[in-house]
């Protein structure tokens, strides 16, 4: 296809580009990074409480999908603990305090 006179195809990589810094080099950047301390809700193995009672406290409590529920019981009993929840302190702690209710070992770590 012939060349027009002043036709610019319509690719980025022909139109011009802005080479100017957005800003001085000698200017003070604020980097603002929201800092959250996160931390684990642990649930410890016992011989007291049974597989279903645990599977059932972790999907009531903390929201787990059975699946999720059942691998989580799973290493409790196998490792001596897990990991179920991540998140705050804060969010953490009534999480903690509802298990404890249930009488199942945990702690926020």
């Amino acid at each position: 296809m012939p060349e027009r006179p002043g036709f610019v195809p319509d690719y980025p990589y022909f139109y011009a580009m802005n080479t100017k810094p957005q800003f001085a080099p000698d200017e003070d950047v604020l980097l603002l990074e929201e800092t959250t301390d996160l931390r684990d809700l642990v649930v410890y193995n016992d011989d007291v409480n049974t597989f279903d009672h645990v599977i059932r406290t972790l999907i009531d409590v903390c929201g787990h999908e059975p699946e999720q529920a059942e691998q989580c019981t799973l290493l409790i009993h196998y490792k001596g603990q897990c990991a179920v929840k991540l998140g705050t302190y804060d969010e953490l702690t009534p999480l903690c305090s509802a298990i404890h209710d249930r009488g199942i070992s945990a702690d926020v770590v």
